[in-house]
């Protein structure tokens, strides 16, 4: 939950996935997120802003994370929300709506890859015969993700366009019914309209269920709107598929179809200019794609390459660039004499080979710079070796090297380029290794070093004030304006005591830590509290609001009563007291300032009522 409090809480996040290693926000108000806490957190690697996401990268149990956060929030559950975040550029869209799409299940479809991959080699080495009931069982599960695929597309494309996923799976179903199917390549007739239904069917499709689901959640919320609510079980699913079945076979469909040709064509047109060119390319700034999420825009021209031409040559080039990472941050593990970069170092390189990079990336090459480098001119070396011997993939899964079994075709077994690609990822491997040595680095000294004993003896001073630190919550919700632009002097210059204070948004006081209501004015315009741990804060709604003698103001709690943190203090009215001339910043200042080290703030702009907002140091 700690993430999710530094992203802004739930009111702050329009959604929420995860991919192998990170959390991808789409965040409604980026500035709310505290990304200085959140890269200081322990169990965070690296913070990431890119395609338009807000990316909290975790580690390899990041999905353990997403259930918690899932499980103790409505994040999980957004169907029929309306996302009203800041959209960004098209391009930030488009890969927003990509990684949406894709990245729930990616694991599974990685896993049947990977198995279809092994099931294909254990063929070629004869350990199965293709005609057994093993074989049949496992590539049956292996086959079917691949097969009927626009049913898991429409399932997470509907929880993206917050439509109901029910019924886009049931589009998709259509698509892939066996009737459809065995009419692969013909065309129909719907009411005289043609229909074209292309030469492989919608089996493996991928653009047409996404247009398809797209064009439901606008259909669907019209129809909620026309048809009246009791009504609205039966009427809308079925009013929903006589409008979107015809348009998704009659329309939708062919260009969708036509769209995913372009899109191949277009990729191989590039490829097959200089192979070499894009090995050396793809292998060398694939890292830098992934970092800035450009990495997905690439994710539906792998899966059209496999659908429509039954291979795809991107994967094997990506494969050195994975690999590469790994022999950087190995390299470091050899060179550094700090004790903890040798172990996340060495992790990380262990990682790398089942395709997880950002341990080594983010932990490891990045903030050291040139290890970095060194994986990517590895990377660009073994991507342009993979591209001269035209290797290519034949199954679908995660860049590592469980996906070299799936570089063999099932046709022919042949393992010529299997093996060129671990020739060709060996050699980025190999290169990043020794270039990082050749670079060099500045390594960070080790803990415990003459040259960090008073840097500790530092960290422990200040650890030691982090655990006797008291944090209180904003009682408000609001601007936050800082003390000495108060228009009153009395509270601008300190006199009262150290502080923060906020132009409210809300008309509501809370308790901001528990404790006793030790002043309490009959107008209501101002109270004093005296937390717990002998904490006295003042908190003055407005500037000389006394005069409006409590008109405006309602008083929920007394004199010398005990109150929670979060309990409502007063409500009052901002309209009345600004149309009677008075000036709403409220302060908040501890009045006991000098019984305290210091009383710090957030550095916060805007702050929600709970929130942490003032910090004092004993």
């Amino acid at each position: 939950m700690r993430v999710l409090k530094a992203v802004g809480g739930e009111g702050n996040v329009n959604s929420v996935v995860h991919c192998a290693t990170r959390l991808r926000f789409n965040l409604k108000d980026e500035s709310k997120a505290d990304t200085e806490a959140l890269n200081q957190d322990p169990d965070v690697i690296q913070v990431v802003k890119s395609g338009g996401q807000y990316q909290v990268v975790i580690g390899s149990h990041v999905s353990e994370v997403y259930k918690e956060l899932v499980a103790n929030s409505k994040l999980g559950d957004n169907e029929g929300s309306v996302d009203e975040g800041p959209k960004g550029n098209i391009f930030n869209q488009l890969i927003d709506i990509i990684s949406s799409i894709f990245t729930p299940f990616l694991g599974a479809m990685a896993g049947a890859g990977i198995l279809k991959g092994f099931l294909t080699l254990a063929v070629t080495l004869n350990w199965l015969n293709p005609e057994s009931g093993m074989y049949v069982v496992l590539f049956a599960i292996a086959d079917g993700i691949f097969t009927y695929l626009p049913i898991i597309l429409a399932f997470t494309a509907a929880k993206k366009f917050k439509t109901n996923q029910y019924l886009a799976v049931a589009l998709a179903m259509a698509l892939v019914h066996p009737s459809i199917t065995a009419l692969a390549g013909n065309t129909l007739s719907f009411l005289g309209i043609p229909v074209v239904i292309g030469a492989s069917g919608y089996t493996s499709s991928v653009i047409p269920i996404i247009l398809g689901v797209y064009c439901q959640s606008h259909i669907e919320r019209f129809f909620k709107k026309v048809i009246p609510t009791f009504l609205q079980i039966i009427f809308v699913p079925l009013a929903v598929f006589l409008v979107i079945a015809p348009l998704t076979f009659i329309v939708l469909g062919p260009i969708g179809s036509i769209a995913g040709d372009l899109l191949g064509q277009g990729y191989n047109g590039l490829y097959n200019f200089s192979p070499i060119a894009a090995g050396a390319i793809m292998g060398g700034f694939w890292q830098v794609f992934v970092m800035f999420g450009m990495h997905w825009g690439f994710v539906p021209i792998m899966m059209l390459n496999l659908t429509q031409y039954g291979s795809d040559t991107m994967v094997p080039m990506l494969l050195p660039a994975v690999l590469a990472q790994g022999g950087a941050a190995l390299a470091v593990f050899f060179m550094t004499k700090n004790v903890k970069l040798k172990g996340l170092s060495l992790s990380s390189a262990l990682t790398s080979v089942f395709g997880i990079t950002e341990p080594a990336v983010y932990g490891v090459t990045l903030p050291l710079k040139k290890p970095f480098i060194a994986a990517c001119i590895g990377g660009a070396v073994g991507g342009a070796f993979i591209g001269f011997n035209h290797v290519q993939n034949f199954t679908f899964g995660l860049v590592s090297l469980l996906s070299l079994p799936g570089f063999i075709p099932q046709e022919t077994k042949d393992t010529s380029g299997m093996f060129a690609a671990i020739i060709g990822t060996a050699i980025a491997f190999f290169v990043a290794f020794v270039l990082t040595f050749v670079l060099k680095f500045e390594d960070k000294p080790e803990a415990g070093s003459d040259s960090t004993k008073s840097n500790d003896k530092n960290l422990a001073s200040n650890q030691e004030k982090v655990a006797t630190k008291t944090i209180l919550v904003s009682p408000l919700e609001g601007t936050i304006v800082p003390l000495e632009q108060v228009e009153d002097q009395v509270f601008s210059s300190g006199a009262l005591g150290k502080g923060i204070a906020i132009e409210p948004k809300k008309g509501e006081l809370y308790a901001p830590a528990d404790g006793v209501i030790t002043t309490l004015f009959p107008t209501g315009h101002a109270v004093g509290l005296t937390s717990n741990e002998g904490v006295e804060i003042l908190m003055h709604i407005g500037m000389d609001t006394v005069e409006m003698k409590g008109e405006g103001f309602e008083v929920f709690v007394k004199q010398d009563e005990k109150v929670k943190k979060g309990d409502l203090l007063v409500k009052f009215d901002i309209d009345k007291i600004k149309e009677a001339g008075y000036v709403v910043v409220t302060p908040i200042v501890v009045t006991n300032s000098g019984d305290y080290l210091d009383v710090l703030d957030m550095n916060q702009k805007e702050v929600l009522n709970g929130e942490d907002f003032l910090a004092i140091v004993r």
